[in-house]
C-alpha cells in the first residue's frame, strides 16, 4: 500500500475535495496541517515550497513524491485506486464530469482564493466590496453548474452515482455561504448537497471535524 501524506488546511475547499475522494475510496492518509494565515502563511515556508512551489494547499505526498493541485490529486487517486469509481466509463460522461469539476476549479475557486482577495484589499477595496465581488462570481459559476447538471436530471451532479464533480461541488457550496451568496434559484444544487452530506465520505470530512479546525 502506498504511503500517503496530505498537506492541507481545515477550511480550504480544495483540501476538502481531496479528503472526500480519499474517504470515498477507503484510503488513509497522514494529515499535515498548513495554516494559511498564521505567521504570514505557513504555505510560504521553505519546507512547503519544496513540495508545492505555488505555495498552496493541498499537496499529496505519495511514497515521498509530491503532487499538488487538487484536481490533479483527485485524478491520480481515481486512476491509481479505480474502485469505487468516481468517473463514468463512457468517455462523453467522463468529460461532462470533468466539465463540472472545472466550472468549480477554474471558473469559481480562483476568484475567491485568499491570495486574490488579499490583493484586492491591498488595492484599497474594503471588505464589503471584496465579499460582494467574490459572491457575484461564485453565484454565476453555481448557476452555470446547475444548468449543466439539470441536463442530466439525476440524483447527483452527473448521474445516479457519486463522481469527482460532487467532491468539487459540496465544498464550494459551503464556501458560497461563507461569502453570503444568494441561493435563490439554486434549489437543485441544495437538493444534491443534502443527499451527498448523508454519505460518510462527505459528512466525516467536514472542515469543522478536522484536527486543525479553529474554534
Amino acid at each position: 500500500m502506498m504511503n500517503l501524506i496530505l498537506h492541507g488546511y481545515w477550511r480550504s475547499s480544495c483540501s476538502w475535495r481531496v479528503r472526500i475522494v480519499l474517504n470515498f475510496k477507503g484510503l488513509s492518509a497522514e494529515y499535515v496541517p498548513v495554516h494559511l494565515v498564521r505567521g504570514g502563511g505557513e504555505q510560504y515556508y521553505a519546507e512547503q515550497r519544496r513540495i508545492n512551489p505555488m505555495a498552496q494547499v493541498p499537496t499529496l505526498v505519495v511514497d515521498g513524491r509530491s503532487i499538488s493541485q487538487s484536481v490533479a490529486i483527485m485524478e491520480f487517486l481515481e486512476e491509481t485506486f479505480p474502485e469505487p469509481a468516481m468517473l463514468p466509463r463512457d468517455p462523453y460522461q467522463r468529460a461532462k464530469v470533468r466539465q463540472l469539476v472545472e466550472i468549480v476549479n477554474s471558473g469559481i475557486q480562483p476568484l475567491q482564493n485568499l491570495s486574490v482577495l488579499k490583493r484586492l484589499n491591498s488595492e484599497g477595496w474594503d471588505s464589503d466590496r471584496v465579499q460582494s465581488w467574490a459572491a457575484d462570481w461564485i453565484r454565476k459559476g453555481l448557476l452555470a453548474y446547475q444548468d449543466e447538471m439539470d441536463s442530466v436530471g439525476a440524483q447527483y451532479s452527473a448521474g445516479d452515482s457519486i463522481t469527482l464533480a460532487d467532491a468539487a461541488l459540496v465544498p464550494q457550496l459551503v464556501n458560497a455561504r461563507r461569502f453570503n451568496v444568494e441561493f435563490e434559484g439554486l434549489s437543485r444544487l441544495v437538493e444534491v448537497e443534502t443527499r451527498l452530506m448523508n454519505h460518510p465520505a462527505f459528512a466525516s470530512t467536514r472542515p469543522e471535524l478536522q484536527p486543525d479546525m479553529e474554534k
